[in-house]
Parts: structure tokens; C-alpha cells; sequence
């Protein structure tokens, strides 16, 4: 890191749960990849981060601490309680819903469900939503 040099933040993209983000109801979030994260890293939540078509921004929602990341494999998450999907932002959804949509989502084929691995990643908001 150079001295007096602010780090530039990585955006996370909250596409599927953004008015959660808003909220800052959710507090939790599922992610392939991003296991680097560590515990203090801070992140700009953003709307959409990928798919933006041209003179299109990336719109800022929160600034972000993550507070822990876990592995686990994705199908732990229908043993989970209906809390769990409070904080995922998805208070509709049962555990098993989340589970279907988010291998739907992802393009998992039924035969590579049980292999995959997600991070569970914890975060708290760091910024006032006004």
C-alpha cells in the first residue's frame, strides 16, 4: 500500500436483493467466489456491477464491512432457519426456495449441485442510508 494513497473499494453487486441493501435489512450474503474477503475489508454495494450497457453508471447503494466469511456447501443452506433468509434479504423465500433459485441462478445442473461450495459472507453497514 502507498502511503496517503486511499485503497479504491471492489464493488459487490446486489442486483436480486437491492431494496434489502436500501433497507440495510439484509446482512448476509452468498457468493461463489470472493473467499479472499477477510474480516474489516470494506465494500461498495452496488446495484448492478456487471451487464451495463454504454454511458450507464454503477449506482452506489451502501459502504460495507464484512464481518465474516465461511465456506459451505450450498445445500447446508435448507437446514438453515427462516432467519437466515431475513437476513439474506429474501423473507418470502424458505430455505429450500433460496436453495432452488440460487442454483437456478448460478447454471448448476443437477449433477454438480452437492459439489458446490459458497462463501457465507457476513457484513454490517458502515455509511448513513441519507
Amino acid at each position: 500500500m502507498v502511503p496517503g494513497v486511499v485503497p479504491t473499494m471492489r464493488n459487490m453487486s446486489f442486483s436480486m436483493t437491492t431494496e434489502a441493501v436500501r433497507n440495510r435489512t439484509k446482512t448476509v450474503t452468498r457468493r461463489v467466489g470472493w473467499s479472499n474477503l477477510q474480516p474489516g475489508t470494506l465494500l461498495c454495494a452496488v446495484e448492478k456491477g456487471m451487464g451495463l450497457k454504454k454511458g450507464e453508471k454503477v449506482k452506489r447503494l451502501a459502504t460495507i464491512r464484512v464481518v465474516s466469511v465461511r465456506q459451505e456447501d450450498i445445500w447446508e443452506v435448507t437446514n438453515y432457519p427462516q432467519e437466515e433468509m431475513v437476513r439474506e434479504g429474501l423473507p418470502d423465500l424458505t430455505p429450500g426456495d433460496f436453495w432452488l433459485m440460487f442454483v437456478r441462478a448460478n447454471g448448476w445442473g443437477r449433477s454438480c449441485i452437492l459439489r458446490h461450495h459458497v462463501n457465507r459472507i457476513e457484513f454490517e453497514y458502515v455509511d448513513d442510508p441519507r
